[in-house]
This record gives C-alpha cells, structure tokens and sequence, in this order.
C-alpha cells in the first residue's frame, strides 16, 4: 500500500474535481487509482464513453475503452455503497476481478450497478465540471483528464 491519501484532485479541461477517497470500502482499488494518479498514469486520458444520465467513463490510456495498466487486474472489493450520482466506481469486463484502471463517475443515481462495480470514492466538489463533459460513446471530442493527482 502506498501512503494514506484522503482525496484525488482531477484536473479536467473545465476544472477541479475533488474526489473524497474511500479506502474503507475499496483500499487495493484507492492504492491503485493514487498510484497511477501520482505517476501521472491518467494525464492527458480522455473520457471515452459518456452517457448523459448515467456516467463518465475514463483512465483507459488508448481512449478506446480496451486498455489499462501495465499492473495486474485487481480482485473485486464490491461492497454495499450505493451507486449514486457522484459516486466513483471502476470499471471491469465480465470477469470481476477485471478492474485496472478504468474509471466511472455517475452523473446521477445508477443503483442497478450496486455490488456489482468497486466504488473507491466520490465526488465532493467540481461535480458541475463532469457534468460538462462532451457525450458520446466516444464522444467526437472527448473531455480530457489534464491531471490528477492524490493528496
């Protein structure tokens, strides 16, 4: 585990959004999202997939949805935490331990998702800022992670 980090600033092209981590429910999967935040993993990673009403989805470093990490896949930590507008869950394949470092944020409530996605945090402020990203699946110009980083 790396050091004990209780938000991740995502700088997007709009500006901040401030993510309150949960290592309570998911602490491989908030080591994992701090990690690569403070390599710089997720700098320049577009948000590939947007559906309005439902989530942003990001951290894949092709920006076509398909890539990850060069790390291992990480084991399911789901937990009863609803998906809820705000909410940052990762996402996975069919497999469930298949998360990487593939992310969503739910642009509002998405319960059917609950106990079945990792939640690592969720969104305390700048949430205007992920509401305005480009829709798309992918969008023509996709919304842009400038940086992120944990704190």
């Amino acid at each position: 585990m790396t050091d004990s980090f209780s938000t991740l600033v995502m700088t997007l092209d709009g500006g901040d959004v401030t993510i309150r981590l949960r290592p309570d429910l998911a602490p491989g999967h908030v080591d994992r999202i701090t990690s690569l935040a403070n390599e710089g993993f997720y700098d320049g990673v577009v948000f590939h997939r947007v559906i309005a009403g439902f989530m942003a989805q990001g951290g894949d470093p092709t920006g076509r949805g398909t890539g990850g990490s060069k790390l291992p896949n990480l084991k399911a930590e789901f937990s009863r935490e609803p998906h809820a507008r705000g909410v940052c869950s990762m996402a996975r394949t069919n497999d469930p331990n298949s998360a990487n470092s593939q992310f969503f944020i739910c642009l509002d409530d998405a319960t059917f998702l609950d106990g079945q996605y990792t939640v690592w945090g969720e969104v305390i402020e700048g949430m205007e800022h992920v509401d305005a990203l480009p829709k798309g699946e992918p969008p023509r110009a996709p919304g842009k992670i400038v940086s992120a980083r944990a704190s």
